[in-house]
């Protein structure tokens, strides 16, 4: 006697799901610690089951380790943003203000994507590191735009791309601490740095002001996240 058998397909995962468990992921990691990071808590919050959690990255470590990867990957979207114009200053400027809005658009996963206290129980690999790395390629492309136009001195492109990160990433870092208020708000110490940051590039201060003020403009149109 034949037995007709019937495969039965996996069920869909719910792609919104991952990105949420994602950023609830980062907010409790962020603001409670490895502690809270479990998938009974990560179930809770979510609204999903605690096998949830296994069935879309294996193991809590994974997670964590997705986390940063998909932190620097919407960090590249911000970048990517920025399309190259005649002023390479202004879109070097523009860039640092992109890093700065996708830093306040997904804070907890900004602060799990550079490690720290936070990470203690959960090692990050030197290719886990690279993976944020790649995200200097357009910023080191920009820098020798302005090397290229005599903007900027002759010197090595990634070193520039490297000094606007940390620059930026500092300012950044204080913001989210809640370190930078009236008068020297996040606002005003931002505008400064850009323009320090060009000058000490090898710009003069009158251009350098000027492609400042300039990416503020093209930033003022630029109000939606990248998709």
């Amino acid at each position: 006697m034949l037995c007709n058998t019937v495969k039965v397909s996996p069920r869909r995962l719910d792609s919104r799901t991952r990105p949420a468990l994602i950023d609830v992921a980062a907010r409790l990691l962020a603001q409670e610690g490895p502690k809270s990071l479990s998938s009974r808590r990560l179930a809770a919050e979510t609204g999903t089951s605690t096998m949830v959690v296994y069935t879309h990255f294996g193991s809590m470590s994974e997670l964590v380790r997705e986390m940063v990867h998909d932190g620097f990957s919407r960090l590249q979207r911000y970048l990517a943003s920025v399309e190259p114009t005649a002023d390479a200053v202004a879109d070097m400027a523009l860039l640092g203000r992109r890093y700065r809005s996708n830093a306040l658009a997904n804070p907890h996963l900004y602060m799990v994507m550079f490690g720290g206290a936070s990470l203690v129980n959960f090692s990050l690999t030197e290719e886990d590191r690279q993976h944020g790395r790649y995200n200097l390629a357009d910023v080191t492309a920009c820098a020798e735009r302005c090397i290229a136009a005599r903007r900027f001195r002759p010197t090595d492109a990634d070193l520039a791309a490297h000094l606007m990160w940390t620059a930026v990433h500092g300012i950044v870092t204080m913001e989210l601490g809640g370190y930078l208020v009236s008068p020297c708000d996040p606002g005003r110490c931002l505008e400064a740095q850009l323009v320090s940051l060009m000058v000490g590039a090898g710009d003069t201060l009158e251009a350098a002001t000027r492609s400042v003020a300039m990416s503020g403009e093209r930033f003022a149109d630029m109000s939606r996240p990248p998709d």
